[in-house]
């Protein structure tokens, strides 16, 4: 029997905004029609909620304390500063490492047994010398088929790369009555149907990015007109939460950094409704792009030999607590969507168990009968994919740096677990470990973490418990096998 491909998906800052997820604003049916023939994970954390240190996590089968990367610029393979490397380590009890330059990475392990790994579009993040070209039987395709212009088609928002990005004419929404391969995820579609054709013959590990629904919100006429902008709900709880740390909330920099939007200041009603129809417009877009890939590996023949999975690198804040984008410790910024389809899976549906995006690259070594590397820090989610009910982790892991910063050493760091009826944080003094604050949500009232009981005395056994969860770390909480 032939090896099992691998078609692996990821989605820049998606949240569950899908409709297999019970999202009622979002028109996905080609996401959904994966679910339907797959396992949906409803409780699937990231380990850093920002584009770097999750996709470096997801990659290595690492945590972010163990790959050294917090930011946008430090790669998984590149030195750390000698003073990081003593600090203790929250999740393992031992220390930080100063880097992981020997480490294999999830397509790296395929292309050594054989495989052809390439990718298309947003794998990794960043510049060119952060893609990791150990990972790769072929160069990423990037630039080919994707850059920063390629996120705006009217002239007024063009600004030809000019740096720092978004510049200055930059808008945060764009509705063009264009081609969908006007903008860059219809290019990265295009370019994956043509690299399943010229791979269908050999093993393959095919890495798919989509940018949308990262900001700008750019997206093709007819995927903004597929909603009544009216009928999008409005943000629950848009204001900012009371009796939480500093560290907890933002200020929405990244929104704020486009030429359109208010420096400061709650944002006006109709702005929150033109950035939530955004949104979902770029949702759909990139829905539509892979149904189109999706329907290539049909139309090959592939499906029947051909594992696939789709993840959102993180969540996402449209307006809850006056939150936009990610990079908090919260629900909405930590948790994202998980699918996973396998060839002959023994159960299809959804499971509720906690499971974590370091989990993704045992899982798929397992399903292609892969040998695992030493030092993974996640466990194959396989048994849930046979048996979604069954007992599994007690605890989800997540770390956010305050305050955020491009590189370096963050000054306090936000641990943050997922239990099942509680979110407990500790912020904490990176260099000397102590405790700076603690949040607590009961998830049983206070679904949208609005209300942070963790100094309430009627909670003080669940903050001893938690804290005791969240000091043992993630082995732990390894599930029973």
């Amino acid at each position: 029997m032939s090896p099992m491909n691998v078609l692996f998906i990821v989605v820049d800052d998606l949240r569950t905004a899908l409709g297999c997820y019970g999202d009622e604003n979002a028109i996905s049916p080609n996401i959904d029609r994966l679910a339907e023939r797959g396992m949906r994970f409803d409780r699937a954390y990231c380990q850093q909620a920002v584009c770097n240190p999750s996709r470096a996590s997801v990659l290595t089968g690492l945590r972010p304390d163990t790959t050294g990367v917090w930011d946008l610029k430090s790669h998984f393979r590149q030195e750390l500063p000698p003073e990081t490397a003593a600090l203790p380590h929250m999740t393992t009890g031992t220390h930080f490492r100063r880097a992981q330059p020997d480490v294999v990475t999830l397509p790296q392990l395929f292309k050594q047994h054989g495989y052809h790994a390439q990718s298309v579009g947003k794998i990794y993040h960043g510049s060119p010398d952060m893609r990791d070209p150990e990972s790769w039987s072929a160069p990423t395709l990037y630039e080919v088929v994707m850059n920063r212009d390629d996120s705006y088609v009217l002239p007024e928002n063009h600004t030809a790369g000019e740096f720092p990005w978004p510049g200055p004419k930059m808008a945060a929404t764009e509705n063009a009555d264009v081609a969908d391969n006007a903008y860059g995820d219809g290019k990265v579609a295009d370019a994956a149907i043509a690299l399943l054709n010229a791979l269908q013959d050999r093993p393959f590990f095919l890495g798919v990015g989509f940018r949308k629904p990262h900001l700008p919100f750019s997206a093709p006429k007819r995927y903004w007109d597929l909603y009544d902008r009216e009928a999008i709900s409005t943000p629950d709880h848009p204001e900012k939460p009371t009796g939480i740390p500093d560290f907890a909330w933002h200020q929405s920099a990244e929104l704020r950094g486009y030429a359109d939007m208010p420096k400061d200041g709650p944002l006006p009603d109709a702005l929150v409704k033109r950035l939530r129809h955004g949104y979902y417009a770029c949702v759909s877009f990139m829905d539509a792009q892979v149904g189109r890939v999706l329907a290539e590996v049909d139309r090959l023949g592939l499906a029947e030999n051909t594992a696939v999975v789709l993840w959102g690198d993180h969540g996402y804040h449209l307006g809850e607590k006056a939150l936009w984008c990610k990079t908090t410790n919260y629900e909405l910024d930590t948790r994202a969507p998980l699918i996973v389809s396998t060839p002959g899976q023994a159960r299809i549906g959804s499971t509720e168990a906690l499971v974590e995006f370091v989990d993704i690259y045992p899982t798929l070594a397992d399903a292609c009968g892969l040998p695992l590397p030493a030092g993974l820090e996640g466990v194959s989610l396989a048994p849930l994919l046979a048996e979604p009910e069954r007992p599994w982790k007690q605890v989800a892991f997540s770390q956010f740096p305050r305050p955020w910063f491009y590189q370096g050493q963050p000054e306090v760091m936000g641990y943050t677990i997922r239990t099942r009826d509680f979110r407990y944080t500790e912020w904490l003094d990176f260099s000397s470990r102590a405790t700076l604050a603690r949040e607590l949500y009961d998830h049983t009232r206070d679904s949208a973490e609005v209300v942070n009981v963790a100094d309430e005395t009627r909670y003080a056994d669940v903050v001893r418990e938690h804290h005791r969860l969240l000091h043992e770390g993630w082995r732990a909480a390894l599930p029973p096998l």
